[in-house]
């Protein structure tokens, strides 16, 4: 299929079946009449969402890694997460909470996490669907039950993520997040919450309320996506609240891209230009403020 032929109402639609309230026939029924035809709908469908059979871009058994499945203490109960360091440390190192999308602990986050273990970094991506047994395969129902976890218990979840990498060993006991889309908002709202977050990377997040931000200590990096009105519907907002209250923060918006740019898993949405321009700008950020 050729990606000229996916336009932006599409990615639109897509956009609001996997985030709002349009559910999968509708959503079928608003693609094929963007389409032409139900064959066209069924073949573009694909395309728009995340592939999880896509290869990532750091293999699960790179042998510059050492990566294992994990089990912690949650806010209340056991938590679960993919944890990942470069074997060729040779001091403590910053760690790093991968916070991922809305659709779990996916193979796509665990390749990011790996990414982030290669530049430095004790990586943990939790799973913060193992309240609900954990990350199905089913992308439809690990949406729904996203849309389902308690933000209070998912955020002291969080908190919990970043207690358990600051007292890691090999750990500096600096400690930094990085999330994207849902996880992007769970990055925003851990930082009006905890003290001992250092740095806070939000790719695409929901913004946190402006009367939150006072208690923000963690430095700010931002990504947004041009097109992305949705979720650039608050950026001013919160930066009126970041400036008024003295926070330290960078804002990024990448013109002509979507939300998701940086999932590679997606062909329609992913841009390789922005999501490079953003990692790089990602690590010299998480370096600064985890070294």
């Amino acid at each position: 299929m050729d990606r000229t032929q996916i336009t932006q109402a599409m990615i639109d639609a897509y956009d609001e079946y996997t985030h709002l309230t349009l559910d999968r026939r509708r959503f079928m029924e608003r693609l094929t009449a963007l389409a032409g035809s139900g064959a066209a709908a069924a073949a573009i469908a694909p395309l728009l969402a995340a592939d999880a059979a896509s290869a990532g871009m750091i293999a699960s058994d790179d042998e510059r890694l050492s990566a294992k499945d994990v089990v912690y203490g949650g806010g209340s109960g056991e938590m679960k997460g993919y944890l990942v360091r470069p074997k060729a440390a040779t001091g403590p190192l910053g760690a790093v909470i991968v916070i991922h999308e809305n659709r779990g602990l996916n193979p796509h986050i665990r390749d990011v996490a790996r990414r982030m273990a290669l530049e430095g970094f004790i990586a943990l991506a939790p799973d913060f669907l193992s309240p609900s047994g954990g990350t199905p395969e089913d992308e439809d129902q690990a949406r729904d039950m996203v849309g389902k976890l308690d933000p209070a218990a998912t955020a002291a979840n969080a908190e919990a993520s970043l207690q358990f990498l600051a007292k890691l060993d090999g750990a500096n006991g600096k400690v930094g997040a990085i999330g994207f889309c849902w996880g992007g908002g769970l990055v925003n709202r851990l930082a009006t919450i905890s003290p001992e977050l250092k740095a806070a990377v939000a790719y695409y997040g929901a913004q946190p309320p402006a009367e939150a931000v006072p208690n923000i200590k963690a430095a700010l990096l931002l990504h947004y996506a041009g097109l992305d009105e949705r979720i650039n519907a608050g950026i001013d907002a919160y930066r009126k609240a970041l400036e008024a209250n003295g926070k330290t923060f960078e804002i990024h918006v990448y013109d002509g891209v979507n939300h998701a740019f940086n999932n590679d898993t997606s062909a329609a949405r992913y841009d390789k230009a922005a999501a490079d321009l953003a990692w790089q700008r990602t690590v010299a950020f998480l370096k600064k403020y985890l070294g």
